[in-house]
């Protein structure tokens, strides 16, 4: 579900005193990219929002999310938005984020 060897390789780019100000702003604005999405009104089309969401996901290893993003972004951008299951790309955020920050969370604690 996570990629960790993405998650390690961003540590190492931008430093361990900077990761979790990182973490905390990824999920804070996928959290309202998630809130909005498939909204009516909502910022861009379901297509430019989940490649924005695919894009975010890639960046801090949330390998599964991106997958189904990507796969959704397809579908939109071949006119088949009733296609993407968007309950399911949220569950899978949702479970992605509850491991990562799980496993962020035992990390600082050893």
């Amino acid at each position: 579900m996570i990629n960790w060897d993405k998650v390690a390789e961003l540590r190492d780019e931008i430093g361990a005193e900077d990761f979790g100000e990182v973490v905390e702003i990824f999920l804070e604005e996928v959290d309202e990219a998630i809130a909005d999405l498939g909204k009516p009104g909502a910022d861009g089309d379901l297509e430019t929002q989940l490649h924005f969401l695919k894009g975010s996901a890639l960046n801090l290893g949330f390998a599964e999310f991106s997958s189904r993003c990507q796969a959704g972004e397809t579908a939109a951008g071949n006119g088949q938005q009733d296609q993407v299951d968007l309950q399911e790309i949220i569950q899978c955020y949702q479970s992605s984020k509850a491991e990562f920050i799980s496993a962020l969370t035992a990390h600082a604690a050893a």
